[in-house]
């Protein structure tokens, strides 16, 4: 029995699907975070084990399966030939997180995909032909993204604790929680995007004046990665990860939003079974 393995994998976590060429779903399984740019050997590590996961459940292995691996810092120059050196899979296609959130979500219809989590990552399918902009990672860009939302606001309380700009509540109590400016130089310097994307919930949800300034900027660098794409359409928007349900809300006025029709589980196994 042919067997394709879909795996999704980003800075907080990866999942697994294996499927039958039927599309029955015959193993699912989740593992750590797989962004294989920021973490190489603990994205090999927790790919092998969401997908060992996955195909016990499907009483198989892997050599016996194409796999297609969708994943955070795939666009970083060597990352891929280096992942399928280290993979046991015969078979494998390998491309960003967010090509195969967009072939999940878009299903065969043309349409942007603004992709918000951990990181940030933006697509448009227009005529068959895809197009990714962003997803460079938090040291360059995942502007509105989580891990952005956090580093913002902890860059901020330092600015605050110097007198470049006012206190508030929030930056006051993170000062106090981290003990102090030293406290969030040494968070920094051991934190991956996961851990500054921890904030993120918090700050969406305050209505302090400093978080609403920081959310006000993330909307303006989504809405402005949308319009690139748009080009001067109107394309239908689907926003996805676990910060799109929010900014889709903010965005009901200025887009057409459309609900995705699948996953980026569903674009991992499309890729898989090109793989085979």
């Amino acid at each position: 029995m042919d067997l394709f393995v879909g795996i999704d994998g980003g800075g907080t976590g990866c999942r697994a699907a294996v499927a039958d060429r039927q599309g029955r779903i015959l193993g699912r399984a989740e593992a750590g975070p797989a962004n294989i740019a920021s973490d190489f050997a603990g994205s090999v590590k927790n790919i092998l084990a969401v997908s060992d996961a996955a195909l016990a459940q499907a009483g198989t292995v892997a050599a016996s399966v194409a796999v297609g691996l969708g994943l955070a810092g795939a666009n970083a120059a060597g990352a891929v030939e280096r992942l399928r050196n280290a993979l046991p899979f015969a078979r494998m296609g390998i491309e960003t997180d967010a090509i195969t959130a967009l072939r999940g979500a878009l299903g065969d219809e043309d349409g942007i995909v603004a992709a918000l989590g951990t990181g940030s990552v933006f697509g448009a399918r227009v005529a068959g032909a895809i197009r990714q902009i962003g997803g460079w990672g938090l040291a360059l860009g995942d502007e509105g993204s989580g891990a952005w939302i956090g580093r913002t606001i902890l860059s901020t309380a330092l600015r605050a604790a110097e007198g470049f700009t006012r206190m508030t509540p929030l930056l006051s109590d993170l000062l106090t929680e981290l003990e102090g400016p030293q406290g969030i130089i040494a968070f920094s310097i051991a934190a991956r995007p996961a851990d500054f994307a921890r904030l993120a919930p918090r700050i969406i949800a305050s209505d302090d004046p400093t978080a609403a300034a920081i959310m006000a900027c993330a909307k303006a660098d989504i809405a402005e990665a949308i319009a690139v794409l748009q080009a001067g359409r109107t394309l239908p928007v689907t926003f996805l990860g676990g910060l799109g349900p929010h900014f889709a809300t903010l965005f009901v006025t200025e887009f057409p939003i459309r609900a995705a029709v699948g996953t980026a589980l569903d674009g991992a196994l499309l890729l898989a079974r090109e793989a085979w």
